[in-house]
């Protein structure tokens, strides 16, 4: 079967007539008696990226560069590719060329920070976004991925005005919208926040996570039926659990526990939240709890002291620092009292301290798995292999502080590590406590267990994410500092929106 310019010309129709299936078989059946050619190769890339085969893709590409090594656009589809299958580094190789071959690349040099802020590199993204922008200052995506990077870092305001920046050179940017009003939620301005939503509802009404915003705007406003149908138009990410909840806290339990039983049917027992709602729903109604994520949580909390950190120690220093000087945004809370905390993601930033502790708590990640290895519940037997961390930031709290009981709902194990303490002689002053409910969940009794741990400076605590928690409120006169994160299993919740 030869490649004659006809049978070619029918190959390049089929790919842009979008009959991609047709396109990859035709491009393949030709490369077998055609291997040097480059234009057979370049369509079968073309055909099994656009069809999200991208392993497959990446092997076309690479087969293409093999006989046009000098071609752009291969490189940065290689790059794009790539970054699919999380092959980062490889993906920033190749994106590097496509700039070293056309250095006024302004996508490329885009994608490249797109790559960067993914292996948080955030500073090294900016400056790649920056480079992009100073080829082609109208490039709304640019100020876009700068307003997602600088919002990872949490400065705020810069990041609303490369947002708005975006919108004005693109007015119909719906996701520009919704995370400018994610970043005055982060800021407490939620009247703002709750426009920006709307705004780009009004251009889109299925955008998910405009949606899904507007959902979670209303059930804090505790409008919990009006939340339901932009939890349902979201389908993202947990939207079922937030159904759930709204049900539960408008207390229409029997629509609950109906819901409840048919997701614990059709599903895995894998939904940290899921398993909040369902331990409290069994222990107010004095049921066995059928969800099996962690039945008995309260005894998987884990408590060790990190020698790294102790009194006096280098990294202690340097993260106290770091806490007080660095440029780092605060946002607002408002289950916190007394208090401040941290805008952005901690162990996304440039710091060595952050990335130092980091590394740390990963480490004792690996032994809190390892030390309830044993028990049979889907919190360890379906524990992830690999870790992420979904969000990290610094809680400072002053004489009277405290926070009241929660959950982090995007977590699989949640903690916190412990960097200044008050001093009392009152063993719960300034405690963690943790327990089965909170955040004013109905209760139709008080019979629902806690328990507390008073950590020392150096320590972590390590807990599943459906445990409610809070810190105890202390007189003493001397600062309480902790930095607390999340981990997810990687990928299930950092969807950057940052591609090119």
């Amino acid at each position: 079967m030869q490649a004659t310019p006809q049978a070619i010309q029918k190959l390049i129709q089929l790919l842009n007539q979008g009959h991609l299936a047709m396109a990859e078989q035709q491009a393949k059946a030709l490369i077998a008696h055609n291997p040097r050619e480059f234009i057979l190769h370049h369509v079968l890339s073309l055909a099994l990226d656009q069809q999200q085969k991208y392993a497959e893709a990446a092997i076309s590409y690479q087969a293409a560069i093999q006989l046009q090594p000098n071609m752009p656009d291969l490189h940065f589809n290689l790059a794009i590719v790539l970054g699919h299958l999380n092959q980062l580094v490889h993906a920033e190789t190749a994106c590097r060329k496509a700039i070293q071959l056309q250095p006024n690349f302004f996508e490329a040099h885009g994608h490249l920070g797109t790559l960067l802020q993914r292996q948080g590199r955030l500073d090294e993204a900016i400056q790649s976004y920056q480079t992009g922008l100073r080829i082609n200052p109208q490039d709304a995506r640019a100020f876009f991925n700068l307003g997602t990077v600088l919002r990872d870092k949490g400065l705020l305001s810069e990041a609303v005005t490369h947002y708005q920046q975006a919108i004005a050179l693109f007015p119909n940017y719906t996701d520009a919208y919704n995370n400018l009003g994610e970043t005055y939620r982060d800021q407490g301005n939620m009247p703002e926040a709750v426009q920006q939503y709307l705004e780009a509802l009004a251009r889109n009404p299925q955008h998910a996570s405009a949606n899904y915003n507007m959902a979670e705007f209303l059930y804090l406003a505790k409008r919990y039926a009006d939340a339901i149908p932009y939890f349902e138009q979201s389908q993202l990410d947990d939207w079922q659990e937030r159904v759930l909840y709204c049900l539960y806290k408008d207390a229409q339990f029997d629509a609950f526990k109906q819901k409840r039983d048919a997701m614990i049917e059709q599903s895995p027992h894998t939904s940290p939240f899921l398993a909040t709602l369902s331990t409290h729903y069994s222990l107010n109604f004095k049921e066995d709890d059928p969800y099996n994520f962690c039945k008995h949580g309260l005894d998987f909390v884990y408590h060790r002291a990190i020698p790294e950190l102790a009194e006096n120690s280098a990294l202690l220093h340097s993260l106290l620092h770091d806490i007080h000087h660095a440029d780092i945004a605060e946002r607002k809370q408002a289950r916190l009292t007394n208090g401040k905390q941290s805008a952005g993601n901690l162990f996304k930033r440039p710091e060595a301290s952050f990335k130092a502790l980091s590394e740390l708590i990963k480490r004792a990640f690996v032994d809190y798995r390892n030390h309830y290895a044993n028990k049979d519940c889907a919190l360890i037997t379906h524990f992830p292999e690999t870790l992420e961390f979904t969000s990290s930031w610094y809680v400072k709290m002053q004489q009277g502080g405290h926070l009241n009981a929660h959950i982090h709902e995007i977590g699989w194990i949640s903690g916190a590590v412990y960097l200044a303490m008050p001093e009392s002689t009152d063993p719960r002053e300034g405690a963690f406590e943790y327990g089965t409910h909170g955040d004013e969940y109905p209760q139709l009794h008080t019979d629902f267990p806690t328990a507390y741990v008073k950590p020392k400076v150096g320590d972590i605590v390590l807990f599943p994410s459906s445990l409610f928690h809070r810190t105890i409120p202390f007189n003493a006169q001397q600062e309480r500092i902790c930095i607390a994160f999340d981990l997810k299993p990687q990928g299930d919740y950092l969807k950057l929106r940052t591609s090119y």
